[in-house]
């Protein structure tokens, strides 16, 4: 009877378990940490390791708005400002603060007050609504009369001073209505040489001269041009370039403006002698 309760308990056990029912009870000398390890369940064994998948952070869609505030901003050009405003005619006040401008980096008070030009030497100033040969003939209504008494070489009566020699050209051809029999030189570099330019001044007697500033003062430098019998000085000062720059926008014709005010201009403008006049 016993056996067959023995075949019967061994039936009924799992697999691995103790070999006695004594075993099963805790009695006996069965080891406890053996016991222990074989009640312990065994982990499932995976058919395939999982590798750590890799984290990606979706960054959100840059707008139209957004790419327009962060982009960076472009500079203003001097055309695009140019281009916006309305054309102002010059004014002598305008002169006068260049001419301070410029200076007060390198002259004292005193310096600057003796270059300042008295207000009545300045003749009145294109408004925009005039043409070359309009404007001088309001400036000038004597100027036949001027024309026929001036007889000295090497000199003009009325000097125009502008920002290229295209832009002369343009001017002599527009001098028709005012210029009558009066005699016109070119005064500028393009094609033309100083020493052409001085014999030319010192052959005939001239009327009109029509330049750009580093011709005319390079002129007034070697003796060429004199100019004590100088009556109007005409600055092309509302003209524009194809990048909407005056004359005495750009540094180098400015420079040299100033430098030829300095060689004569100031000391004749002071004495009444002449008059500046702003188209």
């Amino acid at each position: 009877m016993a056996d067959d309760l023995g075949d019967e308990w061994w039936k009924t056990q799992p697999a691995g378990a103790a070999s006695s029912p004594e075993a099963s009870d805790g009695e006996g000398g069965g080891d406890p940490a053996m016991m222990q390890q074989e009640r312990a369940p065994v982990p499932a064994l995976s058919k395939k390791t999982e590798q750590p998948k890799e984290c990606f952070l979706i960054q959100p869609k840059e707008t139209n708005e957004d790419a327009t505030k962060t982009r960076k901003r472009k500079k203003k050009k001097i055309t695009d400002v140019l281009a916006k405003s309305e054309p102002k005619p010059g004014t002598p006040e305008d002169l006068q603060k260049l001419m301070k401008d410029y200076y007060s980096s390198n002259r004292s008070v005193i310096e600057l007050e003796e270059l300042t030009l008295p207000d009545s030497c300045f003749l009145k100033a294109n408004d925009l609504t005039h043409s070359l040969s309009s404007y001088l003939k309001e400036i000038c209504p004597k100027w036949v009369k001027l024309r026929k008494n001036h007889c000295e070489k090497k000199s003009v009566l009325m000097l125009i001073i502008c920002g290229s020699a295209i832009r002369a050209l343009e001017l002599i051809r527009s001098l028709t209505a005012f210029r009558g029999d009066s005699k016109v030189v070119k005064l500028f570099a393009k094609h033309i040489k100083v020493q052409e330019q001085i014999k030319l001044l010192e052959k005939r007697v001239v009327h009109l001269g029509v330049g750009t500033p580093g011709r005319i003062k390079e002129l007034i430098k070697q003796g060429g041009l004199n100019l004590n019998p100088l009556k109007f000085l005409v600055f092309d000062w509302n003209w524009r370039d194809q990048k909407l720059r005056r004359m005495m926008d750009i540094p180098e014709i400015r420079k040299e403006v100033f430098e030829i005010l300095e060689m004569g201009v100031l000391s004749l403008c002071k004495s009444e002698s002449l008059k500046l006049g702003l188209f």
